[in-house]
């Protein structure tokens, strides 16, 4: 692609990992959100199962169950939350070497450009396979939460 024949060309270089980067940045946000809930339910369950006086109840079987499930949930969000900034900070980086690469095709410098061009690929690689992987987690979470409110409505319905 010829970055001075075609301004839009140089715009659609940096407009591309800028609106990753936003979805990212709200990717960041929602996962924060859901590691403080999980967190909130931890310390919740932990709470209760301190209050217990008998832990061999089922009703305290359950809680230490939740409770296990609940951290694994919270190491599994802070793995995606981690990616997702790896992500960020990549498709970040990717649009400044295309703003970096735009500014210096303009002064002919294309040794440079070249490199910058290459830096800038891999950085949106690795970006989007950090964003794949933060994804891959952040479903697999929710699968979990999933399988603990089906468990919590199948023995609330076994005891009607």
């Amino acid at each position: 692609m010829d970055l001075q024949s075609s301004p839009l060309a140089v715009l659609s270089l940096i407009v591309a990992p800028a609106v990753l980067t936003n979805a990212s940045t709200v990717l960041a946000m929602s996962t924060s959100n859901r590691v403080a809930r999980a967190s909130d339910r931890v310390r919740e369950l932990a709470r209760q199962l301190e209050e217990a006086s008998d832990l061999s109840t089922p009703q305290s079987a359950r809680r230490l169950h939740e409770l296990s499930v609940a951290e694994q949930r919270s190491l599994m969000l802070l793995a995606a939350l981690r990616s997702v900034y790896v992500a960020l900070g990549c498709f970040a980086s990717t649009t400044l070497f295309a703003l970096l690469a735009a500014a210096l095709a303009a002064v002919d410098e294309h040794g440079p450009v070249q490199v910058l061009g290459a830096l800038g690929l891999a950085a949106g690689l690795v970006a989007l396979a950090a964003l794949v992987y933060g994804s891959a987690m952040l479903v697999r979470e929710t699968r979990l939460v999933v399988q603990v409110l089906q468990q919590r409505a199948a023995a609330v319905r076994a005891r009607t």
